[in-house]
Formats: structure tokens, sequence, C-alpha cells
């Protein structure tokens, strides 16, 4: 088969198998086959063809539901782009000023008009601004696709997808929607928690999941997770963050290693890692080599190239050029790399060309000499088994611990128990309500540091 627009290749499946389910939304029960995914999309379109022209931007404040999908597709068919946007859309809408923004579908939609030109974008994500102020990227590939070519290596076509991270985060979006396009059933939750995961796996029959570690570290301390029945996990795919060796380890052994991939890659989609997980064995700790046309380098402050072993900022390209753009936003480049997207990671590469993560460049804090990475203070924290989360800040010159416990605990023994070196233990512990990482599995250790220093606090000790 050969690339077509997305909607003409949705169609096509329709035609093939319309009654097959496209989409399951769990938390309504509603079900869409690809006929109506196909009907209800072109109707859509017709709806909002006066409203929208070739090459706009469509806001859709749908979250996790059937309605975001057909959404989507109708925007295809008008030669638009799609902006899922987050429940907070403000500072997504002041950057991208979308043609049109819709809470709702058009009610008894009907009739068709003929499918425009695709677009020259075939999505725009929202970033949450975790790696700066809030921007938009938008995507520089068009709005087509091959229906019958895999999503990528480790995931081939008629899979049961579940979907539980927020679709308007780049990776949930971009393998939901190109599943779909490409044969995929997917299992729509409105948000992650534990219970729904073990429940949609063997209800639906899902064959694959995306998943973040904070969402693996939850799962892995449900007291259902040892006797649930996840034999229809063909693939467990993990990214967002770098996953700590003893929760992989976990993974590794309850699916099975050959299952797990660890992808490495960016909202931009500027360089892509992988590893499957009897890899990674090989050689704990590393998010892969390079793959889908990408090339690293870790470089210095002055952007020297560093040798093999040593730790500096990962930057990355593609073959072909940047396959994204910001709206309200700029690249960032090192000295001498102009052609490379340096996204603010810490790493280092071995001999072999595997990529090793260490932190993100700006929350380093520096400390008797040392380099604290709150990364691995957090993963130190969260091995204890009342901490659902943990986050790692400077603050007031020392090293600032937030803990969020799924029980009562002393904080003394959580911190005791991280057996951290002198110079990474906490020098302040607060003990906050309500999960710190987001549904996406980010944490935001700026905000949170601007909201201790804004408050005055931040001054609580171990055990306080």
């Amino acid at each position: 088969m050969t690339v077509q627009p997305i909607g003409a290749a949705l169609d096509l499946l329709a035609d093939r198998d319309p009654d097959r389910t496209a989409v399951h939304e769990m938390a309504t029960g509603t079900t869409l086959s690809r006929r109506d995914v196909a009907t209800r999309s072109a109707a859509v379109a017709a709806a909002w063809s006066d409203d929208v022209a070739p090459g706009d931007l469509v806001g859709l404040h749908l979250g996790n539901t059937a309605d975001l999908v057909v959404g989507c597709v109708a925007v295809w068919r008008l030669g638009a782009t799609p902006l899922p946007l987050p429940p907070e859309p403000a500072a997504a809408l002041d950057v991208a000023d979308p043609a049109l923004v819709v809470g709702t579908l058009p009610d008894r939609a009907s009739g068709r008009i003929a499918d425009r030109a695709p677009a020259s974008a075939w999505k725009a994500t929202a970033t949450g601004g975790s790696t700066g102020p809030p921007k938009v990227v938008l995507s520089t590939g068009a709005a087509t696709v091959d229906p019958d070519a895999d999503v990528a290596p480790y995931l081939p076509r008629e899979q049961v997808q579940l979907v539980s991270g927020p679709l308007h985060h780049s990776a949930p979006f971009t393998y939901a929607l190109r599943g779909l396009m490409t044969g995929h059933t997917l299992v729509l939750l409105e948000r992650f928690s534990p219970t729904a995961v073990l429940t949609a796996i063997p209800r639906f029959g899902v064959t694959w999941a995306l998943l973040v570690p904070s969402m693996l570290h939850r799962l892995a301390r449900h007291p259902d997770v040892g006797s649930a029945d996840l034999g229809s996990l063909r693939h467990l795919v993990h990214l967002g963050a770098p996953c700590p060796p003893d929760l992989k380890r976990w993974w590794l052994e309850r699916i099975g290693a050959e299952r797990v991939v660890e992808v490495y890659a960016s909202s931009e989609s500027a360089g892509i890692t992988m590893i499957r997980g009897d890899e990674w064995l090989a050689a704990p700790g590393s998010v892969g080599r390079p793959v889908g046309g990408s090339s690293f380098r870790v470089v210095d402050a002055h952007g020297g190239e560093l040798p093999a072993g040593e730790v500096g900022e990962v930057i990355m390209t593609r073959t072909g050029g940047p396959r994204y753009r910001y709206l309200g936003g700029t690249a960032r480049r090192m000295p001498g790399w102009e052609d490379w997207d340096a996204l603010g990671d810490l790493g280092w590469l071995d001999d072999e060309g595997r990529l090793f993560l260490v932190d993100r460049a700006d929350d380093v804090i520096r400390r008797d000499g040392h380099d604290v990475h709150p990364a691995r203070v957090e993963a130190a924290l969260e091995r204890h088994p009342a901490v659902r989360s943990a986050a790692v800040f400077e603050l007031h010159d020392g090293v600032h611990a937030l803990l969020d416990l799924d029980r009562e605990a002393d904080p003394d023994a959580v911190v005791a128990a991280a057996d951290l070196p002198p110079w990474a233990v906490p020098t302040g512990v607060e003990v906050v309500d309500g999960p710190l990482r987001d549904d996406a599995g980010k944490v935001r250790r700026s905000a949170l540091r601007a909201e201790r220093l804004t408050a005055g606090g931040g001054s609580a000790r171990p055990g306080s």
C-alpha cells in the first residue's frame, strides 16, 4: 500500500472491516467501529467546513474520549491540523491562536464534503513547561499515512492498544492516533489509574500499552498486580523519564524481558533511541541506540564533543533535518551544532553507541563539591514502600525533597532507607498530600521550587 491522506486511509480500513472496533471509551462504555469513525468524522468535517480553512489549527478540548478521535479525523479531512488541548488550555491557546476551538462535537451532524488536500503538519501538541516556558510543537510531517505500515518496528498492525496517558501529550497522542490509522483498536482510559489498567488489559485483550515510569511504579505497588491477568500483553513500551533499574527489573520479570521496550524521545521527535528489555539486561541503565535516522552526541558547555563514558549535554539530529517547528519558542542549540537539538538532558554514550541518561541539566544541584542529580535521589526515595512519588530540587542552597505517601511513614526512616551519599541527603523534607507527577509522569521541579520561595517555606527538616 502507498502513503495517502489520513482520512482516505481510515476510509480504506473501514471498507475492509467496517464492524471491527476502532475505539472503546472505558469510562462511558462508548464503542465506535471503523465505520462509525469514518462516517462521523466526515459529518463533523462537513459541519466545520465553513469555519476551518486548509492549514488552520483546530483546538480540541475533549480529553481522552472517542469524540477527540473523531474530531481529529474531521480536522485532517479539512486539510487542517488538530491541537489536542490540556485541561487548562489558556497558555496553549495564547501561543497557537487556533481558527476554531471546540469542547463538544456537533449534535446529529450529517452529510459529507470531499476531503481536502492533507495539511503539511499532521499534529500540534502543547508542551507542559517541564523543559521551559509552555509552547506548541508543530510537526512538519504531512497528514498522510501508509495504513499497511507498522507504527514502529516493535509495534505491528492489528493491535489492541491501551491509552492511559493524556492525549494532549505528544507521545500518547502519536502512538494512539498513528495506531488508529494502521488498524489498532484503542482502549481509552479517562486517566491513568492502576485499577483501571489492570481491569482493562484482560477485559479487552490489550496487546500493548504505553506507560511512563511513574505509572509502572504505581502499578508495581498495587496489591492485585501479582494476580492480575496480563497474558494478552505482547509489548509494554515505556518512555518519558529514566526508569529506576530496580523497577525496570521487576517489570522484566513480570512481563518477560523481550516484551518490554524502552524509548527515549521528545515532543519534537528530534531524535529517538530504543532498547528491548533483554538488550537492557546487557547494559543496565541504557535507553538504547539511535533509531529512525537519528544520531546522538554528548558535548560539554562549549560544544566540544566528549568521548565515550563522559557526562555532558545530549544533542541529537535526524536524517532530513528538523521534523518540527515551535510556536511561541525557539530551539535550543549548542555552540557549533546549529543543526542539532539540545533538549537539556545530561547523559553519556558507551563504546557501542548506547545512550545513558543522568538528569536534566537545569535541575542539577551543586553541593559540597558534588553534583546531586534529583532524578537519582527521587528514585532512591521511591524505593521505600510508603512513597508513591518524590520530587527533589534545590532550595535555600540545600537539597529539598517532597514526599507523596500512600500510608503513614516517618520521613526520617524514608530518607535513611534511601541510603544516599552524605552530599545527596535532603536537608529539608515535606510530606505533601497529592501526586507530584502529572498524568504523563512529568515533575515540574522549577514550579515546585518557585511555589516555596514565594510562600517563604521550605525550611522543614527531615522528620519534621
